[in-house]
């Protein structure tokens, strides 16, 4: 078809574990005089499947999301369409000129400078020097390299070489763009301009594969997205869609649960004790995942021996470092005049959870007054929180904002410009 900009049938890509890639002659010989007289024979070739019969079109346009795990074979695909390797078997096709931005200085020599390298890789895509000269203001200013345009790259700093790089693949007006997920070396304010100026080559007719573990870009920026598992295509679909298929697998469903009738290491005198926690939707049903910004009910279970008067609940929230992120206490706003001997549970529920993303724990303490501590568990719950594009912005909600966020909203109030001269000046 003619608006297909990528189509990829029945791809695959073995590797051998534990040999070395012969694409040279030198490497070939080197291998053989090393090997070459094994008196025990040959070693029997183990051989691994990075991708198995990978199958999907990509439409001019589209912006395509990649996702999966480390090693699920999201970095080959882009390499084996960007022909750095090539495919064990299966065809790929790719209609319009291609730039790729697959490893920091990907296309770099060392020891040119970069400006000449900016006019290497516009030479590589078939550019004019003409071409490239009315892009080059653009491309510097871009990547913040104007001090250092004429100094060889092998001295530039990781991340000069990365905006360098994404400069470069992005403003030579590639067909398709190819971004692997090095965006994540980049701070805060570049990742923002990348994601923009992808977001505009989409809107300008460009087509533009993204890799990425950031599932707020994906979702925001993306209109469709893939998911790799074990080198085979396991997904594909609307971006929310597959993201949430994704973490519901990702995620450790065992930690959004806990059974703690079998814990020992425990405080208190018994008379009521905790024996479950578990974090639950807005719906009642368990959660597999919890995002940034999301509505959930977190239930404690707990079994009353005796009649106990006036209990109060503690729910503490703690960071990695132990450090006490937020508590909750029913002695605060819920009061409760007794609980009957048996078993019961009480819901704690929270209308938007404001944690970054990051790794939680959970203590919880049921006391009376006097104080009488009747059960205490300290870090019985550990929980993952993941990022979300809660304000719908394609940034998501990330570390670099601190320890939590807080929902607002924003207001900006424009006052009318005072002049100090007369609008008209007349000179004699």
């Amino acid at each position: 078809m003619s608006n297909t900009a990528i189509r990829v049938d029945n791809l695959s890509k073995q590797y051998r574990i534990g040999e070395l890639h012969e694409d040279l002659f030198q490497e070939r010989f080197i291998n053989w005089l090393k090997h070459g007289f094994r008196r025990n024979g040959a070693k029997p070739v183990e051989t691994i499947f990075a991708l198995k019969d990978v199958s999907f079109e990509v439409r001019e346009g589209e912006i395509l999301g990649i996702i999966g795990r480390n090693g699920a074979g999201k970095s080959t695909l882009l390499s084996v369409l960007s022909k750095i390797t090539y495919p064990t078997s299966g065809n790929v096709k790719v209609n319009g000129r291609l730039g790729a931005l697959l490893a920091v200085g990907t296309g770099f020599h060392g020891d040119l400078t970069g400006r000449e390298n900016i006019f290497l890789n516009g030479s590589i895509l078939g550019m004019k020097k003409t071409e490239i000269n009315a892009k080059l203001e653009e491309i510097v200013s871009f990547a913040g390299v104007e001090k250092f345009l004429d100094t060889p790259v092998k001295h530039y700093s990781t991340g000069m070489y990365l905006r360098l790089g994404f400069a470069v693949a992005a403003h030579l007006e590639p067909d398709i763009l190819l971004v692997d997920e090095v965006l994540a070396v980049g701070d805060a304010a570049f990742q923002k301009k990348c994601l923009n100026v992808m977001n505009e080559l989409g809107g300008g007719g460009r087509t533009v594969l993204f890799v990425s573990h950031n599932m707020a870009a994906i979702e925001s920026l993306c209109s469709r997205a893939l998911w790799i598992e074990n080198g085979q295509l396991h997904m594909d679909g609307r971006p929310k869609d597959v993201i949430e298929a994704y973490l519901a697998t990702n995620t450790d469903t065992a930690r959004l649960a806990a059974d703690f009738t079998r814990i020992q290491a425990r405080r208190g005198h018994g008379g009521v004790k905790f024996t479950k926690a578990e974090f639950l939707g807005s719906d009642g049903e368990p959660l597999k995942f919890i995002s940034s910004g999301d509505a959930l009910i977190l239930r404690l279970h707990y079994e009353a021996l005796q009649q106990i008067v006036s209990p109060e609940f503690d729910i503490s929230i703690y960071s990695t470092l132990g450090i006490l992120i937020t508590r909750f206490s029913t002695a605060v706003d819920y009061e409760i005049s007794l609980i009957c001997p048996g078993a019961g549970w009480i819901d704690l529920q929270i209308d938007c959870l404001n944690f970054l993303p990051g790794r939680y724990y959970l203590s919880l303490t049921l006391k009376t007054q006097g104080p009488i501590l009747h059960d205490d568990l300290e870090h019985c719950l550990e929980f993952e929180v993941e990022s979300s594009d809660f304000y719908g912005s394609g940034k998501g909600i990330s570390r670099y904002y601190g320890i939590v966020f807080l929902p607002r909203k924003w207001r900006l109030t424009t006052l009318p410009h005072q002049n100090k001269f007369p609008l008209e000046l007349r000179y004699q």
